[in-house]
């Protein structure tokens, strides 16, 4: 091979790692689009994981907080124990984000039911902070300042892909949040600010229509 030839296919190798890498870690929103769907049985199976390998507490308060509250991967990396505890160290029940914490430019609020306070109760009291303005899921390198988006990112998409379930990603939990929600007949405007939506049909895209919603819709008739 002549050493121009060499040049061009390094180049083009090159190229094609760069772009692989920017897929898992810069494009949140490449890894985001049209992720998979959760069932109840997936996402035991997740749980089950985590509970075997090193930093369980944390990894299933990171999970469920997608699952339960719809957040994006750059909202779980952004969020403090002060976003989270209130002055009686307890969980809140409404999470404020502002806007540098969230996607577009707009600040957003998170209702937390109870099974996720239960959840963040118990990861908190189990894993000791200094200050209430560390961030509240902490890595092996970096205690205090935590994940970043893109870090997170990769989190979730390492972990479901260890777990072995085919097209998920770091949005698989706010997709199966807001669909969820939608089969039990939440109205699409409720998702839209759930989900800290702008536009009524970015809210509608996130709806996966399975077969139990046709099941139900038939039964409506």
């Amino acid at each position: 091979m002549s050493e121009l030839r060499q040049i061009e296919v390094g180049i083009k190798n090159k190229r094609k790692h760069t772009f692989n890498v920017q897929n898992i870690t810069n494009g949140v929103d490449v890894m985001s689009k049209q992720a998979k769907t959760f069932t109840e049985t997936e996402i035991r199976r997740v749980l089950d994981f985590v509970a075997t390998r090193k930093h369980a507490l944390r990894n299933r308060a990171m999970v469920l907080i997608t699952f339960y509250c719809g957040l994006r991967a750059k909202e779980v990396a952004n969020l403090t124990y002060s976003d989270v505890l209130t002055i009686e160290n307890t969980i809140k029940n409404e999470i404020r984000l502002d806007a540098e914490q969230t996607k577009g430019h707009y600040g957003r609020v998170l209702f937390v039911n109870e099974k996720l306070k239960k959840e963040l109760q118990a990861y908190i009291s189990a894993i000791p902070y200094k200050n209430l303005t560390d961030k509240l899921f902490y890595t092996q390198k970096h205690n205090d300042s935590g994940f970043t988006a893109n870090t997170c990112a990769q989190f979730f998409h390492f972990l479901y892909k260890k777990v072995g379930i085919e097209g998920a990603s770091s949005h698989s939990g706010r997709r199966t949040f807001i669909t969820n929600l939608a089969s039990k007949g939440v109205g699409v405007r409720v998702l839209m600010a759930l989900a800290g939506h702008r536009n009524i049909t970015t809210t509608q895209a996130y709806i996966d229509v399975n077969d139990d919603m046709k099941r139900k819709a038939v039964e409506l008739v």
